[in-house]
């Protein structure tokens, strides 16, 4: 094997490597934050209590009192 093809492969490889644990890591951290902020907020009738769930639902029980109540609209 020639040299310029050790080099080659000696610095291909582990930028290849690095770019792909960069690029798993990256998409694995987006999909954290976007499970985190996608929250629906809603607020009681009954007892005055604001509380959030995640994911887009448009109704949900209180944790406090079990009153179904629609999510906030802003």
């Amino acid at each position: 094997m020639s040299l310029l093809a050790a080099a080659t492969v000696c610095c291909v490889l582990p930028a290849a490597l690095i770019l792909g644990l960069w690029l798993f890591y990256d998409r694995r951290d987006h999909a954290r934050f976007e499970r985190e902020r996608r929250k629906t907020t809603f607020y009681c009738v009954r007892c005055g209590k604001i509380y959030a769930r995640r994911g887009l639902r448009d109704e949900f029980p209180c944790p406090a009192c079990g009153h179904k109540n629609q999510r906030l609209r802003f």
